[in-house]
């Protein structure tokens, strides 16, 4: 059986093979066309510290492969990113720091769990990397769904190492055993881990409860439920779309967790145990989960804009703003234009200061945006 999420995975020597053909079909036409390209003036967003540059060429998947919406982005010590949509080729495109794609994840992996590439599809979501000891994981959550007959998949979250081997699955699982366990979710949507090891998952599409584990996946508390008054001004503790959770250790007063309740439009903050703190009075909408760079936290906002706070929790920035001024009419062509965003669903910055956004978009739009301050 194999051990793998995506057990068949193309290669970069895949990838050369596939793209012969079309490399010697369009050689002719690059010759004669190199001198004659008019050169365009580079897509920028932000100002001055946080300004940042499209690159135009990163992304490109092979022909034949597309992305579906655009679930989650992570980059591990090296540099490698991670793409995951809700497409069945590829379910996870990897590549490097300069775009090069090193291997796409899509063949289904129903001798593992049960779950054919379709299947992933419909429930692919968030996507955690986490550094703990020497080692790098991954953190898949998986949305819910039902086949014909009714009976519902997904609802899981699978720890995995980089190159997608099961390590261990919570949730929505048909044994237990010493990489299994149940839990009742109804819909996950993003993981975090503590210093310590701790893992929190939130049921941002579910039951809006926010469970915190141990490292071995021991449960240790759970809080939240549904806002019963939905807005900035809900019962804190309660949400309305609990959609992401982080692990904020910017502070030198010790790592806090924060949520992002998106559909009360507004950050939680509580300390390790799930304690209520504070939230935040930061100009949000719709914000989906978090990153962490650099003593920077990044935001992507699902209503058309990515946030940047300080160690403080001050706005530094917003990017790529693709609402009018009154903050509710998008503007028409965010979908379209570059220097625009329409749904920010995830980002991730690299070592070098780099960002990388994907959008809940039927063609996902997974974007690198060099970091070209201008002082």
């Amino acid at each position: 059986m194999s051990e793998y999420l995506f057990p068949h995975r193309h290669s970069r020597r895949d990838f050369i093979r596939l793209a012969a053909f079309a490399t010697a079909g369009l050689a002719a036409t690059h010759v004669l066309g190199a001198d004659q390209k008019e050169k365009k003036p580079p897509v920028r967003i932000g100002t001055g510290k946080w300004t940042y540059t499209l690159d135009e060429d990163w992304g490109k998947l092979p022909a034949g492969m597309s992305y579906g919406l655009g679930c989650g982005v992570v980059v591990d010590s090296k540099d490698r990113v991670y793409v995951t949509s809700r497409s069945e080729s590829p379910c996870v495109a990897v590549f490097d720091h300069k775009g090069k794609l090193l291997e796409t994840w899509s063949d289904d992996f129903a001798t593992k769990v049960g779950l054919t590439t379709r299947q992933v599809k419909n429930t692919a979501h968030c996507l955690y990397w986490s550094k703990e000891g020497r080692n790098e994981f991954l953190y898949f959550t998986e949305n819910s769904a039902g086949n014909k007959e009714g009976r519902p998949y997904g609802k899981r979250v699978y720890k995995t190492d980089l190159h997608g081997k099961i390590l261990y699955t919570i949730g929505n699982v048909e044994k237990e055993d010493s990489t299994s366990q149940r839990f009742e979710w109804t819909n996950p949507t993003d993981v975090a881990v503590a210093p310590n090891g701790d893992i929190y998952v939130v049921d941002g599409y579910g039951s809006q409860i926010v469970s915190r584990f141990d490292k071995n996946f021991k449960h240790l508390k759970t809080i939240g439920g549904r806002s019963p008054k939905p807005g900035k001004d809900a019962d804190h503790g309660t949400f309305n779309t609990c959609h992401g959770v982080w692990v904020n250790t910017l502070k030198k007063s010790g790592p806090e967790i924060y949520i992002a309740d998106r559909h009360n439009d507004r950050l939680e903050v509580f300390d390790l145990e799930l304690n209520y703190k504070r939230t935040l009075p930061n100009d949000v909408r719709n914000p989906c989960c978090f990153y962490q760079h650099n003593g920077h936290l990044y935001i992507p906002d699902l209503a058309a804009k990515v946030t940047i706070l300080d160690a403080d929790d001050k706005l530094v920035a917003h990017l790529g703003d693709g609402k009018e001024a009154d903050g509710k009419t998008n503007k028409p062509d965010n979908k379209t234009n570059p220097a625009l965003f329409a749904t920010p669903h995830a980002l991730c910055v690299d070592s070098h200061g780099d960002l990388y956004v994907v959008e809940w978009l039927d063609f996902g739009r997974p974007r690198k945006f060099k970091h070209t301050p201008i002082t």
